[in-house]
């Protein structure tokens, strides 16, 4: 199961990146709304300087994705981006825009659970219906939205590579988060 850790939106913090960085986690997801395009880049090499290992993705900046070589997280109302020119990820949030998103690299389909602000959640039978009824091949697909250690098992699904979350990884021992996700 992969594992995609999304920054809180607090700004750079070493200390708490870090900890998040080296827990086991797969992937990361650099989502820093109020960061300028140098300090975001600057955010960017840091955390592949210090887990190179772990898949970087940004939030909304082609530029310092191309930059950063790493993938473009490209959010609801973010402009086409050219195929192949860098790793994109998007939101899913509706089963109807499947057709438009499927040729990018990883989808994110959220909210699988109820989550602040974020609209009504899918739930786990939709999920699964909607995982059913898609080819093998096709964009990695993550759960987004209210998942936690508890609730995450009830998603398993064949055609569902894992899970993206914020607040577990952030809140207390990110390493035993990691942990209780994939026991």
């Amino acid at each position: 199961m992969i594992l995609l850790a999304i920054t809180p939106g607090l700004g750079f913090d070493r200390e708490s990146w870090r900890s998040v960085l080296r827990s086991g986690v797969d992937a990361f997801l650099i989502r820093e709304k109020d960061l300028s395009a140098r300090k975001l880049l600057d955010a960017a090499r840091w955390c592949q300087d210090t887990a190179p290992e772990v898949a970087l993705w940004v939030a909304g900046r082609l530029d310092v994705a191309l930059a950063a070589g790493c993938g473009l997280h490209a959010p609801e109302a973010y402009p086409e981006v050219e195929p192949d020119l860098v790793a994109l990820s998007r939101p899913l949030h509706d089963e109807a825009q499947w057709p438009g998103r499927n040729s990018v690299d990883q989808l994110l389909v959220s909210p699988v659970f109820a989550s602040p602000g974020k609209g009504e959640p899918w739930g786990g039978a939709r999920l699964h219906q909607f995982l059913d009824g898609l080819p093998r091949q096709g964009p990695r697909i993550l759960a987004l939205g209210g998942v936690e250690p508890a609730n995450a098992p009830s998603l398993r699904h064949p055609r569902l590579a894992g899970i993206a979350a914020i607040r577990p990884f952030w809140s207390g021992d990110p390493g035993g988060v990691v942990a209780r996700f994939r026991g």
